[in-house]
């Protein structure tokens, strides 16, 4: 239904009915005028309540409302989870970024996950570290490994980055 039509009918109705209580004489004019204006009180609100619950209430409700629930995080990763991934590419992509925070990061993924797991710690017991890592992990992620002679070069390759997180999740 319109919304003309949802406030034109209980109008007419309202209408109709005000003239059958002047018709019938027992009712006094004040009396007549009153039950009128309950009974379009009514409607009113029955239009009201129909518009809510539909739907049809203006725009700017529901952009409130929208406002309210806020952003959908269904949508859209954590940040945490994007913020790794830069340092990933940003560390595959530049030997400096590597060597300052995706190393370091690596690193520190390394030691937790030998430490809570195995209880060895890297720094500790590098020998023992080396046999959980493998040769080509701990080379990557020793804390005695010496910096790039090119910051400028290509970080860490792709398929080395991947082998080492796929090694870390193994332990």
């Amino acid at each position: 239904m319109k919304p003309t039509r949802q406030v034109v009918a209980p109008a007419v109705v309202a209408g109709l009915a005000l003239f059958v209580l002047l018709a019938i004489r027992p009712l006094s004019t004040s009396r007549a005028l009153a039950i009128w204006l309950l009974l379009t009180t009514a409607l009113v609100l029955l239009v009201l309540n129909r518009r809510v619950r539909s739907g049809d209430a203006p725009s700017r409700t529901r952009r409130f409302e929208t406002a309210l629930r806020g952003p959908a995080s269904a949508s859209s990763p954590p940040l945490e989870l994007l913020r790794v991934e830069r340092e990933l590419e940003l560390g595959i992509a530049s030997a400096d970024y590597a060597e300052r925070r995706l190393l370091p990061l690596l690193r520190s993924i390394a030691t937790a996950r030998i430490g809570s797991r195995r209880g060895i710690e890297l720094e500790r017991r590098p020998d023992a570290a080396r046999d959980l890592l493998g040769d080509d992990v701990w080379e990557l992620l020793r804390p005695d490994r010496p910096e790039s002679a090119d910051r400028h070069a290509p970080g860490v390759p792709r398929e080395q980055v991947i082998s080492v997180i796929d090694r870390l999740e193994s332990l």
